[in-house]
């Protein structure tokens, strides 16, 4: 407990720092305060895994529902974990960025303040706590998304964060205190002990309240639309941790609630989840895969990852409300290792992003090209998470998906013909999002980093600071790490589980050494095997040249350009051709709008002097659904602007109708 709490003096005394201190100091006081801050926290919560005994301090109040609590088990250590994963890096990533954009004091004191309220979410111990850093976290990172609101483009997506942001919360709330009633207490000690006698109309409610609330927070169709916007307004650093840190705790949040709380459910929870997971992972992919702002295609790859973590919570809670405990428990281990992959490379290549962007002075992937010769460490780390996020062995990301892929096998063998179909379906969207996973990422590294530069910044990109390329290797090596080590994660995974009820844990670690093995021995898998087979034939290729003296010398020869003189950057592939197979197959989804205007000779019409083609992807979902019900709500807000009338005892008079009203619902109900 001394360790988390000097995490969060850290945190504090950063964000006092950035307001007092000007230039390089609050920079690096910012940079060492959030670093320490997070390592201390994540110190703080290994022990607690490991041995499974609980830490819990009280702040009382003159009010008990008011009284800030903090706890930590075994589910809460496991993110804090999680968010030092991303947090330490990022702080690190942060100083170097900073130093090219200097932010405002303000905007550098938030840094510290979101990583606080983000470390306080997991600590929460009653339903105040939670809310107080729940709203502090979106506030926080409200903050950071908006910067000094000098960009429209901020500043929209601004509007549309906070309005999901605030959304959820109040879903949020309106399950806690439906909890909260029902066991008299706001300790989710005492909500605990009542969780399994609830009604099933009030858990069902409270289940759909939790999903809105914290899937809206993780990004789910069709509550992400908030995400692409949000990401690429924010700093790369800040986005980092949006989408590896802030985005899984609407998981945390989700478990703590339905598992923790309620106790589980019926199967028709995990049917939900499940459904909304796969259409989130397809939908993420598919519109990842046409984007050519980077980080807006980073964006929705973190509403594909975060829908394949939700595929394998649903998963369990369909294994849950079977009563088989064990599938259960390895489901949800695959979804939390998941969860912990996503944080480590897309972290990373968050980073990746904003140093191409500062290097080449655009986030348009048609704009660069050739960064590899300019930028080699850089390209070498965004290429290790490319292939983490592609499932790539023996990469982290093969093998949480790996996991999640035996957890749906296993679940093709439940009795109900049913559910073994869902499941088969559920294996076929998550080999395809793989499929359109991989393809996204040939692009993502292929358009900016190969062939020739495609624009002056391009041409004069420079490798960015010590400080940021520092970030991108710590967070490499977490991938490649994850990955080689599996059987070293799993049991940290089980005993982030222990104590949520109707799991069986017994079975719930896959076996340990070089072979991790499914569920009933149906497949095995050995990431170190992987590695060392793939070593080994680098080595035989390698020692084959040499034995046969194959001629190394260096040859020079011009690229065939289709037999024109000069190759030059407008015969490259573009980002858009390279998508354009998958744009055809996909049009019903896409509905891209087209725009051919050809420029014609004036004295005929048979010669073409310019031609210029547009298209672009309808977000049809948005427009058709979110503006309708903006158009819907849009007279309500007038008639709130009218009642700010600047008038302070008109606004007292309010808050005295308000609480007669609320007395008379009180006293009727």
């Amino acid at each position: 407990m001394n360790l988390l709490l000097l995490a969060l003096a850290l945190y504090l005394a950063g964000a006092v720092g950035a307001v007092v201190l000007r230039g390089s100091s609050a920079r690096w006081l910012v940079a060492t305060t959030a670093a320490c801050g997070a390592c201390a926290a994540a110190a703080a919560a290994l022990p607690v895994i490991l041995t499974g005994r609980s830490l819990t301090l009280a702040f009382a109040s003159s009010v008990a529902s008011l009284s800030l609590v903090l706890h930590l088990d075994p589910l809460g250590a496991f993110f804090v974990i999680l968010l030092g994963v991303v947090a330490a890096p990022a702080a690190v990533y942060g100083a170097g960025y900073d130093a090219s954009h200097t932010p405002a004091r303000s905007a550098s004191a938030m840094l510290p303040l979101f990583l606080l309220s983000m470390t306080l979410v997991p600590l929460a111990g009653n339903v105040f706590t939670f809310l107080f850093a729940w709203e502090g976290m979106a506030l926080a990172s409200y903050f950071l998304v908006i910067g000094e609101g000098d960009s429209p483009e901020r500043l929209a997506a601004g509007r549309w964060y906070t309005g999901m942001a605030h959304a959820g919360f109040a879903m949020i709330a309106a399950a806690f205190f439906l909890l909260m009633e029902r066991s008299g207490g706001a300790d989710f000690a005492t909500i605990r002990t009542l969780g399994g006698s609830i009604g099933a109309g009030r858990a069902n409610a409270i289940f759909l309240l939790a999903l809105l609330g914290f899937g809206s927070k993780a990004g789910l169709v069709p509550l992400h639309v908030w995400l692409p916007k949000a990401h690429p307004a924010a700093p790369s650093h800040i986005s980092a941790l949006m989408s590896g840190a802030m985005l899984p705790l609407g998981v945390y949040g989700f478990l703590r609630v339905v598992l923790d709380l309620l106790g589980g459910g019926p199967s028709w929870w995990g049917i939900l989840l499940l459904v909304l997971g796969a259409l989130s992972a397809l939908k993420g992919a598919l519109y990842a895969l046409v984007e050519q702002d980077l980080k807006r295609l980073l964006a929705f790859s973190s509403v594909e990852n975060l829908g394949v973590v939700f595929m394998g919570l649903g998963i369990g809670l369909i294994f849950h409300g079977e009563g088989l405990g064990e599938p259960c428990a390895l489901a949800l281990g695959a979804a939390l290792y998941h969860a912990l992959n996503h944080a480590a490379f897309k972290g990373l290549l968050f980073f990746g992003a904003g140093a191409v962007q500062q290097a080449a002075g655009t986030r348009n992937l048609e704009a660069m090209g050739g960064l590899i010769k300019k930028m080699p460490q850089t390209a070498a780390c965004f290429l290790v998470g490319a292939a983490a996020i592609a499932a790539l062995p023996p990469l982290n990301g093969f093998v949480s998906e790996w996991m999640i892929f035996q957890a749906l096998v296993a679940g093709a063998r439940l009795p109900e013909p049913l559910m073994a179909a869902l499941m088969g379906l559920a294996v076929g969207a998550l080999a395809l999002t793989g499929g359109l996973a991989a393809a996204c990422f040939v692009k993502a590294f292929g358009i900016p980093f190969l062939a020739m530069p495609r624009s002056r910044g391009a041409e004069q990109a420079r490798e960015v600071s010590l400080p940021m390329r520092a970030a991108m290797f710590l967070l490499a090596g977490a991938c490649v790490l994850l990955g080689l080590l599996p059987a070293a994660v799993t049991p940290l995974l089980a005993r982030a589980l222990q104590g949520l009820p109707g799991l069986d844990l017994r079975g719930a670690v896959f076996r340990l050494g070089l072979e991790m093995e499914a569920p009933g021995g149906a497949s095995r898998i050995s990431p170190p095997l992987l590695a060392l087979a793939l070593a080994m034939a680098i080595v035989a290729i390698i020692a084959g040249l040499r034995l046969f003296k194959a001629d190394r010398r260096l040859r020079v020869g011009d690229t065939w350009g289709c037999g024109r003189v000069a190759l030059t950057p407008r015969m490259e592939y573009t980002s858009m051709a390279f998508a354009e197979p998958l744009r055809r197959v996909f049009a019903g989804l896409y509905r891209p709008s087209k725009d051919l205007t050809i420029g014609f000779h004036p004295d005929s019409k048979y010669f073409v002097r310019s031609m210029a083609y547009r298209s672009r992807i309808r977000s049809w979902f948005e427009e058709s659904v979110y503006r309708t019900l903006f158009e819907m709500i849009r007279p309500l807000s007038e008639i709130g602007r009218r009642l700010h009338s600047g008038s302070v005892h008109l606004y007292l008079s309010y808050i005295v109708a308000a609480l007669l009203l609320l007395l008379l619902l009180e006293r009727w109900l």
